[in-house]
């Protein structure tokens, strides 16, 4: 557990770095463009990027050990980093300010290729609580997991605000690459991932990208394949709020008070990795998972019916206290029903489809609320047909994909207990030896 606490403040460490800059970026373009379009193609981009590589990011975590995985993941963060601040720094500020120029969109995509590079370290991650933790506290490492994620979020969301404000995207740059920086230093003198040989599986030998052994792994359990459809499912309605999110808050407060919002309310995420750390899951993590969902659908239909400060920051706190419960309950899942050898591959195949959702909806939100259910919202016509109920304000558009976007989710989600594949996975869970032992202690 002790090597476990170490990676975990890594991550931390890695996590904080990464945030701030990212969500720095998105501050920042949405302030220098005012295009929702804008903030949706960056956040669309890096969850497509996401799906695309995390197949491939899986078997390298199969096939290499853990330590030497997330190594590889700072190096290359930390030279994106700098490269894209190269760009920033050289650049005529006219030029990555200008949405339709080349300029913008390499500054971005270089910052892009860092922080998606540096996903690879969590698919890791979620293979070391297998290997480190022993079995019947995973669930509450997952909890661990969860708060260290929430830290990391309440931090960058405060600062990445303020930093925009007061300092400018180019001394942003700067405090990214010192941390950058700091977590590769604790990684190579500091943490330790006792693994005294990688437990290879024989199907993997010669191949870099194992799909074929990724699809099998996942419909040897049964109801598996169901999970991952339904998160996926989940994550389409999803990458809306993941597109407009941020355009909400902006509109409501000023883009330092909206950081600061951000950061107060994203101790949610540490409250729910506690609870999970501290309680568990119960016996029926799936169970769990479907209920959280069901929580998050009903929330989010009803967090911004007004345009109230204090609801949006209330219903974001209750939001972001829900979200590592759900994460957990998943990963707590795939943890039991998967063998060591298969979970890298597991991992980043789960999150390839579950990812590739989001950017999909987000992609498809952007301009449909840009250019359609925005204006329409502020024509009488719109007043007419949705005062009654969603209220007066400039962001009624959002409000309304907010609430479509709940409704569908509510429905996904009482299908879901309806079914079949719900109770298989169910019972298999509930008998499922845990893999550890033999296979653990060889590696």
């Amino acid at each position: 557990m002790n090597h476990f606490k170490n990676v975990l403040l890594n991550t931390l460490i890695a996590n904080v770095t990464t945030s701030y800059l990212w969500f720095a970026v998105t501050f920042w373009a949405y302030l220098e463009t005012q295009s929702v379009l804008a903030t949706s193609i960056i956040g669309g981009s890096y969850m497509l990027l996401v799906a695309i590589f995390s197949i491939i990011f899986g078997t390298i975590v199969d096939h290499h050990k853990k330590k030497s995985v997330m190594l590889f993941s700072g190096v290359f963060t930390l030279v994106a980093f700098a490269l894209g601040s190269l760009v920033f720094w050289l650049a005529p500020n006219e030029a990555i300010t200008n949405l339709g120029g080349p300029i913008f969109w390499l500054f971005a995509g270089i910052l892009l290729a860092g922080a998606v590079v540096e996903n690879m370290r969590n698919i890791a991650l979620s293979t070391t609580v297998t290997l480190l933790v022993p079995d019947g506290m995973r669930d509450k490492a997952n909890g661990m997991v969860g708060t260290v994620q929430g830290v990391a979020f309440m931090v960058t969301s405060v600062f990445s605000g303020l930093s925009i404000g007061l300092l400018g995207m180019g001394w942003t740059l700067v405090i990214a690459l010192v941390l950058t920086a700091v977590a590769l230093a604790h990684l190579v003198f500091v943490v330790q991932i006792p693994e005294k040989k990688i437990f290879h599986d024989p199907e993997l030998e010669g191949k870099k990208i194992d799909l074929k052994g990724s699809i099998a792994a996942i419909k040897a359990v049964p109801g598996l394949t169901w999970l991952i459809f339904f998160t996926t499912l989940n994550n389409l309605v999803g990458g809306v709020f993941m597109a407009l999110m941020d355009p909400y808050g902006l509109t409501l407060f000023d883009v330092k008070v909206w950081g600061i919002v951000l950061g107060i309310t994203s101790t949610g995420f540490i409250i729910g990795g506690m609870i999970v750390a501290k309680k568990g899951l119960g016996k029926s993590p799936l169970r769990t998972m479907l209920l959280i969902n069901v929580a998050v659908a009903m929330l989010g239909g009803l967090f911004t019916i007004r345009e109230w400060w204090w609801l949006y920051a209330v219903g974001m706190l209750l939001f972001m206290c829900l979200m590592p419960i759900a994460e957990a309950a998943e990963q707590t899942i795939l943890q039991k029903v998967v063998p060591l050898k298969r979970q890298g591959r597991v991992f980043g195949l789960a999150q390839a489809v579950e990812s590739a959702s989001s950017p999909i909806s987000a992609f498809l939100i952007g301009p449909i609320a840009q250019f359609g259910l925005i204006p329409f919202m502020n024509t009488q016509q719109g007043k007419d047909m949705f005062d009654w109920l969603l209220g007066a304000g400039q962001a009624r558009g959002i409000a309304l994909v907010f609430l479509c976007a709940s409704i569908i989710m509510l429905i996904i989600v009482l299908w879901a207990f309806t079914t079949q594949s719900y109770r298989k996975l169910s019972a298999y869970y509930a008998s499922a030896p845990s893999p550890k032992s033999k296979e653990v202690s060889a590696a």
